[in-house]
């Protein structure tokens, strides 16, 4: 991790700034575990405030069904976003289907489609 990024998650609160020595900071065992936590959450696909939520919850010692609890809801998410992709994926097959790939762009059904922006 850059410094930049660990000493902006130290301004936005999401670990503590450490006790400074003469020249560079020293920080303790748990705000590196934090900071792994934070890498890997962001891995998972969450956002900073999300991981903010998670790190809430470790920090008021919450059950595990609390933190499967944010992973059902990034998983719906996810799988949201996964469905949206597939429609956009079969409206973008199904429109160079249409599109006979020779002529003008005028003729080509893609240009004609993105031009209009209607009912393609």
């Amino acid at each position: 991790m850059h410094v930049e990024t660990i000493r902006y998650y130290e301004r936005i609160g999401l670990i503590p700034q450490p006790p400074r020595g003469r020249s560079y900071r020293h920080y303790p065992e748990s705000t590196v575990r934090t900071l792994r936590f934070i890498r890997n959450a962001q891995e998972f696909g969450f956002t900073l405030k999300e991981i903010e939520g998670l790190i809430a919850l470790e920090r008021r010692d919450a059950g595990c069904q609390d933190m499967c609890g944010q992973v059902e809801l990034k998983l719906a998410e996810v799988e949201k976003k996964i469905a949206a992709l597939t429609a956009l994926r079969d409206e973008l097959a199904r429109l160079l289907k249409q599109s006979p790939r020779r002529g003008r762009h005028t003729e080509c059904k893609v240009y004609e489609c993105l031009s209009s922006g209607s009912g393609c």
